[in-house]
């Protein structure tokens, strides 16, 4: 299947048909909020629950109608996509409802009332019950068919782009972004250093600074994308980055809590570091307030600086694109390729996930209002939520667990989390002197 990162015409192109699913999504919900009418088929809604049935707020059956009438939206424009992309349409739809029903079932356990509020992700439960199909039991045809990884994440990252509007960012101040570039610059140049240090391809090393550096799941896919990366390695990443998202949920926020620091500071630190952003945010809701109460500062500064370090993957892919064309593969062939290579190379799903933003960003809340912005950026997070489930499954179906453990004989896996450790330290002097209040005074004030 043609990856997107090359001449194929735009018609049999993976990244474009990604562009064109997540706009064609995204125009639905600018039609809804601008008409006052309902078109675009709702996810299911689920509850948080320490009884199984209220996992189910609108009833156990009318959650299960809406979640087929999703399915069946999000298989007809997968399937549109898959006859250009000679996908095995035959095996595809029973392999896609299977791992709909896996991702569905990974939402509810994630809804459960302890789990939710430890913020470990459904992302997790996806990708566990995948790796469990993958290595206890042998993997059937039709989920092998229906297992789209890069296609469903790609998708699932345009549709982020209607969530990220420029006003929200701008609003903090210069803080969020501050951190992210100060942050996100040294980050990535040191884990590229200490993964070279372990003799981790440049490749290989970029992805994983890149995902260290930036925003974990969605900066990895979009860096093996920019430097036509191994799809294995780029896998091998983003199971990486969930594990040590669920460990610095737990580990975190008791350590931001014994040191005494502010508010703001503590979600400043929390946002930069945890890679998953609802993880982020539910980092950032265990920081109590004067009241005991979950911080809301906590909780603004940590969303504040994910959302500055989310708004990086496009120029970031950019570079990178740059990089891999002019400087490796001048490297690897002894020739320089054109200036056009870097068009080629580039990860078009991450120029559908720029545009999106954009799009909300500078039309549709200076026409219809911030309300309207959000309500859109809201049912595309819905469906980016579903597809990133999607996603993980898939990945679980893929991978096998010892090849994760033993990829390079163990040295990417040591340099990563050397260098999130590093990245914790550094992050937090950042956040220190942006954010404590010793040297300015933040746009978010403390409870």
């Amino acid at each position: 299947m043609a990856n997107g990162n090359d001449r194929t015409p735009a018609l049999q192109n993976e990244d474009w048909w990604a562009c064109f699913i997540g706009w064609f999504i995204l125009l639905i919900a600018i039609i809804e909020v601008s008409a006052a009418s309902s078109i675009l088929p709702d996810a299911p809604k689920l509850g948080k629950w320490t009884e199984l049935s209220a996992a189910f707020p609108k009833g156990f059956g009318t959650t299960i109608w809406t979640g087929l009438v999703m399915w069946f939206f999000l298989c007809i424009l997968t399937l549109i996509s898959g006859y250009f992309l000679k996908f095995d349409l035959k095996s595809y739809i029973p392999g896609f409802l299977i791992i709909f029903i896996i991702a569905f079932i990974s939402m509810v356990i994630a809804k459960q009332a302890f789990i939710s509020k430890w913020g470990i992700s459904y992302v997790l439960f996806a990708l566990a019950f995948g790796l469990i199909i993958s290595n206890v039991f042998k993997v059937p045809n039709i989920l092998k068919a229906a297992g789209q990884t890069e296609f469903f994440v790609k998708i699932g990252l345009v549709c982020m782009g209607a969530t990220i509007m420029f006003s929200v960012v701008l609003k903090a101040g210069v803080f969020g972004v501050a951190q992210a570039v100060l942050v996100a610059t040294a980050v990535w140049f040191g884990t590229y250093y200490i993964c070279r240090s372990f003799k981790v391809s440049e490749r290989f090393s970029s992805i994983i600074a890149t995902a260290n550096a930036i925003c974990g799941v969605s900066a990895s896919i979009a860096a093996g994308g920019a430097v036509q990366g191994d799809p294995k390695e780029v896998s091998y990443m983003v199971a990486w980055v969930l594990v040590c998202a669920v460990v610095l949920i737990i580990v975190m926020p008791p350590i931001a809590v014994w040191m005494n620091l502010p508010s703001n500071m503590a979600g400043a630190w929390l946002g930069g570091v945890i890679d998953n952003t609802g993880a982020v945010i539910a980092a950032g809701e265990v920081i109590r307030d004067a009241n005991g109460n979950p911080s809301q500062a906590a909780v603004n500064a940590a969303a504040v600086v994910k959302m500055a370090q989310n708004v990086m993957i496009g120029i970031v892919a950019f570079l990178m694109a740059l990089w891999a064309t002019l400087s490796l593969e001048k490297k690897e062939t002894g020739e320089r390729p054109s200036l056009m290579e870097v068009w080629y190379r580039f990860p078009k799903f991450v120029i559908g996930f720029m545009i999106a933003s954009f799009v909300v960003s500078f039309f549709v809340e200076p026409v219809w209002g911030e309300k309207a912005a959000k309500a859109a950026g809201k049912a595309c997070k819905s469906y980016r939520s579903w597809l990133f489930a999607l996603c993980f499954v898939s990945i679980g179906l893929e991978t096998n667990f010892k090849e994760l453990i033993s990829v390079g004989g163990g040295r990417p896996a040591i340099a990563y989390w050397l260098s999130q450790t590093a990245n914790a330290f550094w992050t937090l002097f950042i956040a220190w002197i942006l954010w404590s209040g010793t040297f300015f005074t933040p746009a978010i004030l403390p409870d």
